[in-house]
């Protein structure tokens, strides 16, 4: 199998990566306090030194009282948090690699089955369930919370920074109808009203990180709750769900599915990731089992998954498909993955043991 496609270099604004393979996001709740610390520098340390082309940091919270679901999730703000950042990025540096933090706040959601609690209610569009709903000075001082974590990761050395808008948070909760049920510029009857606070979120960062500096967002159409849900169910309304965000100042939509392989509307082979790329004109990242032979999914029902072929994969990046490829709990168990595949070492790449979740390899 020829892989030269994936290992083909990158760069857009102030991102230049050695190849198209990009860590996953992943919450690993290993910084006591919200402080990363060595051991979170060496684990990043290790994809860098494994030829990772882009790091992207588990969700890291911003400047909110209710931003985190629990107590170990890293911060990117206060002075002790961002100093364990530094040593993060100099060490990835160090290693040759290029990394984004993944700016995060939570929303409203489920009290932490260990007890822990916010020092303020969750938040979030709507008072809906475990939370209340925010006033038009708490969405002025989130926005500007984004903002703030994007300047300080461009002066920290960061080669770029990513929205968590997917799966639930509190971005996610701006887009759908159930959880934004506003009746105020920031809610509407359409996805596309229903982005404003996505594309204010966007348009701070962009002001405070200038035209230069690579902004990723990551999205999703599927729900942890409704796995077949779809925000946009024809590409008439992506277009209308898109567009302004990368209008606003996104340059890379990170499209996050269970599957990378399966198409995203009937009568196109394109997925998620292919569909943005058309649509907006924009890099976009594909993810979603990448050489595994089960989903995100089957990790919750306690199953472990085996390698999976990457030919698929290979095929879609030659067609140009979409332009970066990002693998999560292949790199979570191995950090020399991304290694193995240019090496053509494959019958040396490991499945995803459960195991692997509860230590930072």
């Amino acid at each position: 199998m020829n892989t030269s496609s994936l290992f083909r270099p990158f760069a857009l604004k102030s991102l230049h990566t050695k190849n198209r393979f990009v860590m996953s996001p992943m919450t690993r709740s290993c910084s006591p306090g919200g402080v990363p610390a060595a051991d979170v520098a060496g684990y990043y340390k290790r994809r860098a030194e494994g030829e990772v082309g882009l790091i992207i940091s588990e969700g890291t919270v911003i400047d909110r009282p209710s931003s985190a679901n629990e107590a170990n999730v890293p911060r990117f703000y206060g002075e002790e948090s961002l100093a364990g950042w530094q040593q993060v990025i100099d060490s990835v540096l160090a290693a040759g690699g290029q990394m984004a933090p993944q700016l995060w706040h939570c929303g409203i959601q489920e009290n932490h089955a260990s007890g822990w609690l916010p020092p303020a209610p969750f938040e979030g569009p709507s008072g809906t369930g475990n939370g209340i709903a925010m006033t038009d000075a708490a969405i002025a001082d989130t926005i500007m919370a984004f903002g703030r974590a994007a300047a300080d990761a461009r002066r920290m050395g960061f080669n770029s920074v990513e929205v968590q808008g997917a799966h639930g948070y509190l971005i996610d909760q701006f887009f759908r109808s159930n959880t934004n049920t506003r009746t105020d510029f920031f809610g509407g009857k359409t996805l596309a009203e229903r982005s404003r606070f996505a594309i204010a979120v966007t348009k701070e960062i962009r002001r405070q990180v200038g035209d230069d500096f690579a902004v990723m967002m990551r999205l999703s159409q599927w729900h942890l709750t409704d796995l077949h849900s779809k925000l946009a169910a024809t590409p008439a309304e992506m277009a209308a769900w898109l567009t302004p965000l990368a209008d606003a100042g996104i340059d890379i939509f990170h499209c996050s599915t269970r599957r990378f392989w399966e198409p995203e509307f009937e009568g196109s082979g394109l997925n998620f990731a292919g569909w943005a790329k058309k649509l907006t004109g924009k890099a976009t990242v594909t993810v979603g089992s990448v050489g595994l032979d089960k989903d995100i999914i089957s990790l919750h029902r306690g199953e472990d998954s085996a390698p999976a072929s990457l030919e698929n994969l290979v095929r879609r990046m030659d067609d140009n498909e979409f332009d970066l490829v990002a693998v999560g709990r292949s790199i979570l168990t191995d950090p020399y993955w991304v290694q193995k595949v240019k090496e053509n070492r494959l019958g040396e790449l490991q499945g995803f043991n459960r195991e692997a979740l509860y230590s930072l390899v």
